[in-house]
């Protein structure tokens, strides 16, 4: 397997682990045993080639540098680097990094191709484990949002639900930089701004079934979700019902008390 040299950090996870991997990724030669879920970094502008025994099957993540690099900076005094990571050598295994990683791709499922607010959430904190994985932990957030930037923040949210809505627009309402903003949410809010995002939507989709009479794709498009099958995943996860029934419980002749999760 070999990729030419490009601008991003690219993490690889070996999803069946058990195979002998060679090669060079950038940090230096290595010659290791991969295990089930384990994860190979390769370093920017490096053309690598890696050797593997068997069939294997991988995950790819990619972080264009142009991209992060400014926010990093921001959230770390200057003191990240893709270069100096510290985690060469060719493999290391993170059950931080996993999770998160399990995460996305199982919203991905439901949801579809990972939204920017997702995508760049996900990524602040896999970036943030594997600063801290190479020495350097981000302290953790002193307080939450100050009263002004979660009002303004949840405003924003609520105003373009039916939006892409972006990690770095919400960060620009709150004044602060991405990685800061992301923890300082959760803190104050108790969820990750993406979740918090999702209730939002749900919480609206169920008003628009309650109080007009819009096909079920017409309200999975005010709320954000490109199709009606697409909010009927995310929705029955919230309230173990589908959309359809949801509308038709509610609008009962006997109905007095409105559903819940």
């Amino acid at each position: 397997m070999s990729d030419p040299a490009v601008p991003d950090f690219v993490l690889y996870q070996c999803v069946l682990g058990g195979n002998r991997v060679s090669g060079n990724l950038g940090w230096g030669r290595f010659d290791v045993l991969s295990e089930t879920g384990s994860f190979f970094p390769a370093a920017p502008n490096f053309a690598n080639k890696v050797m593997v025994e068997t069939a294997h099957k991988l995950r790819s993540l990619s972080f264009p540098i142009v991209q992060w690099q400014s926010a990093l900076d921001e959230a770390t005094d200057g003191k990240f680097s893709f270069d100096r990571l510290g985690i060469g050598g060719g493999t290391f295994s993170s059950p931080a990094i996993r999770s998160a990683l399990r995460g996305l791709w199982a919203l991905g499922d439901v949801e579809g191709a990972p939204s920017r607010l997702l995508a760049r959430a996900a990524g602040c904190e896999i970036l943030a484990e594997l600063y801290r994985l190479g020495g350097g932990p981000l302290k953790p957030p002193k307080g939450g949002l100050a009263p002004w930037a979660e009002r303004r923040s949840l405003e924003f949210m609520r105003a373009r639900l039916s939006e892409d809505v972006s990690l770095d627009e919400l960060a620009a309402e709150a004044r602060l930089s991405t990685f800061h903003f992301s923890r300082m949410f959760k803190q104050s809010l108790g969820v990750p701004p993406r979740v918090y995002l999702t209730r939002m939507r749900i919480e609206k989709a169920c008003e628009l079934l309650e109080r007009t009479d819009l096909s079920i794709t017409d309200v999975a498009l005010e709320v954000g979700y490109s199709s009606n099958q697409v909010l009927a995943r995310v929705f029955s996860r919230f309230h173990k019902i589908t959309p359809t029934d949801y509308r038709r419980a509610v609008r009962r002749p006997d109905y007095s008390e409105p559903l819940t999760c």
